[in-house]
């Protein structure tokens, strides 16, 4: 956290020239401008949605803490913004809602940036591009170099419901059955069972998931299937957060910190030993 440091002050600079910018002094414009961020700004907390089961993007360790590379980004974003951290944890698919009924104010889940979403929701970012890939101990599956070989009838893959994993067996493997699970632990488990033939999910989820389980047999692709942008998910009627909170993650992407979060949490698994 060396570099939080050190760039810390010229963050707390930007936070402040923001908020002298911000509603007063700005006339009706202003007056008629959303008041999320305002209400952020004075509450001195950043409410946070995850799912908290998507390592090493956010996960529960053996203390129930959330620990993973969105906590470390989003603590890094806040505290340059003068606001401490309130993580909210829901299920992956209930985490747009929260945004929509205000429950929270921001999302950070691995959650790719989709048109779909897009509709619904801002999107900051990308902070990490992902790509879908297979968790199995099938060779077979595991060394398919389309996804269209996977298309099979007597196929079972597990999907985390309401993800984009779910949407792409359902769209690009349609002959195959999807078996939705609640979250990545559920349905790594059906893999370990022999339930299904293996899950669809992001190439960092199945990455992660070989090497807490060494002695499974688990496989994964050595290229994703696709390419996806993990963003920010932000409410839509407030573009004077998204462009605080924009202006803030490129600052932590240039001054190098975004490259040291995922170097800890991509390149050191000691933290490994921390989940239940």
């Amino acid at each position: 956290m060396r570099l939080l440091h050190l760039f810390l002050p010229i963050l707390l600079v930007l936070s402040q020239l923001a908020c002298q910018s911000s509603p007063a002094g700005s006339g009706g414009h202003a007056s008629a401008a959303p008041m999320r961020l305002q209400r952020i700004l004075a509450s001195g907390e950043l409410r946070v949605g995850l799912s908290g089961n998507q390592p090493p993007l956010n996960m529960t360790n053996k203390n129930g803490e959330i620990i993973g590379l969105e906590v470390d980004l989003m603590k890094a974003l806040a505290q340059s913004m003068g606001l401490t951290t309130r993580f909210v944890v829901k299920p992956f698919a209930d985490l747009i809602p929260a945004i929509e009924n205000g429950e929270v104010d921001v999302v950070i889940s691995g959650m790719t940036i989709t048109p779909e979403r897009n509709a619904r929701v801002a999107f900051v970012g990308p902070y990490f591009i992902s790509g879908k890939s297979v968790l199995t101990k099938s060779a077979k599956i595991a060394s398919a170099d389309s996804a269209t070989l996977l298309n099979h009838a007597d196929r079972r893959y597990a999907v985390l419901s309401g993800s984009t994993s779910e949407a792409f067996v359902e769209q690009v493997l349609p002959k195959a059955v999807s078996v939705p699970a609640k979250d990545y632990d559920a349905a790594v488990q059906m893999v370990l069972d022999d339930q299904v033939d293996a899950m669809i999910a992001d190439f960092p989820i199945c990455q992660l998931s070989i090497l807490r389980h060494p002695e499974a047999g688990l496989s994964t692709l050595m290229t994703p299937f696709t390419i996806e942008p993990l963003g920010i998910a932000l409410p839509a009627d407030d573009p004077l957060l998204i462009n605080l909170i924009e202006n803030y993650l490129n600052t932590l992407e240039n001054t190098g910190l975004l490259i040291q979060f995922k170097a800890k949490w991509f390149s050191d698994g000691s933290w490994i030993s921390e989940l239940p």
